[in-house]
C-alpha cells in the first residue's frame, strides 16, 4: 500500500497504523515513551461497534435475507441494485451506487474475495505488544470495480469489516503505510466505467479458537449493522 489516504477519511504515505472506529476510544501505540501519541510505527485495535449497537448483538447480522446472484445488478449493469441487510456468498458481487467525500458519486460492483486466517506473528512488524496479545488477524480480500459512469479516481472504498461466528463484531485494524500482508489502496487515476482493483481490510478474532466468519460492507448508502454481508 503506497501513496494512499486513509480509507475513511484520507490516507498519506506513513509508515504508521491505527484505527478509526465509531463510537470507540481510538488510542495510540508507540515505539517508547517519547513516541507515544505520534503516528509512526504503531496501531490501535479497538472494537468498532457504535455505542447504540453493541457489538455482541448478532441479530445485527441477518441469517435470512436471500442471497444474491453473482454478478448482482444496478443502474450500471441494468438489475436490481444490492439492498441494506442482504446476504451474499464469499466470492458473489453487490452492485450500488457509491459516494466518496462530497463530490465523487457513481456506482461500483462490490466482492468478498476471501476471508483468509493470518498468523498473530504477522503483527509482530507492527509493534503493538500486549494491545494484539492472543488476536489473530483476518483478510477480507475484496475487489471493487467501477460499472458506472463517472471516473471514481483516488476515492477510497473502505468501511469494511469482519464479523465473528456468533455475529458479534470483529475488531478493525487499519494500517496507514505499507503492510504487505494486507494491501490496499485508494482507486488509481483513471478508475472508468470496467476497470477493478483489489483491496484488503484487517480483522481482530480474539483469540485462536475464534474465527472472523463474515465481511460487511457498511459505507455510504449503507449503515453499520444493516450494510451488505458476506459468508
Amino acid at each position: 500500500m503506497s501513496s494512499s489516504v486513509m480509507r475513511r477519511s484520507g490516507r498519506v504515505k506513513l509508515a504508521s497504523v491505527g484505527l478509526v472506529v465509531v463510537g470507540s476510544l481510538a488510542l495510540s501505540a508507540c515505539n517508547g515513551d517519547d513516541d507515544a501519541g505520534k503516528p509512526v510505527g504503531g496501531a490501535t485495535p479497538t472494537s468498532s461497534a457504535p455505542s447504540a449497537q453493541p457489538s455482541s448483538q448478532p441479530s445485527s447480522q441477518p441469517s435470512d435475507q436471500p442471497s444474491a446472484p453473482a454478478g448482482g445488478g444496478g443502474t450500471g449493469g441494468g438489475g436490481a441494485q444490492a439492498k441494506g441487510g442482504q446476504t451474499f456468498k464469499i466470492g458473489e458481487a453487490a452492485q450500488f451506487p457509491f459516494t466518496y467525500g462530497t463530490t465523487t458519486k457513481g456506482e461500483i460492483s462490490l466482492t468478498v474475495d476471501a476471508i483468509e486466517k493470518g498468523s498473530a506473528a504477522d503483527l509482530a512488524p507492527l509493534k503493538l505488544g500486549d494491545k494484539v496479545s492472543g488476536k489473530v488477524p483476518y483478510y477480507i480480500r475484496y475487489t471493487v470495480k467501477n460499472v458506472g459512469t463517472t471516473d471514481l479516481a483516488y476515492a477510497s472504498v473502505s468501511h469494511m469489516k469482519g464479523h465473528l461466528g456468533d455475529g458479534s463484531e470483529a475488531q478493525d485494524l487499519m494500517v496507514i503505510g505499507s503492510f504487505d500482508k494486507c494491501p490496499s489502496d485508494s482507486l488509481p487515476k483513471g478508475f472508468t466505467n470496467g476497470k477493478t482493483q483489489k483491496g484488503c481490510a484487517i480483522a481482530l478474532a480474539p483469540s485462536a479458537a475464534t474465527k472472523v466468519a463474515s465481511a460487511e460492507y457498511w459505507g455510504d448508502p449503507f449503515t453499520m449493522g444493516q450494510g451488505l454481508f458476506w459468508k
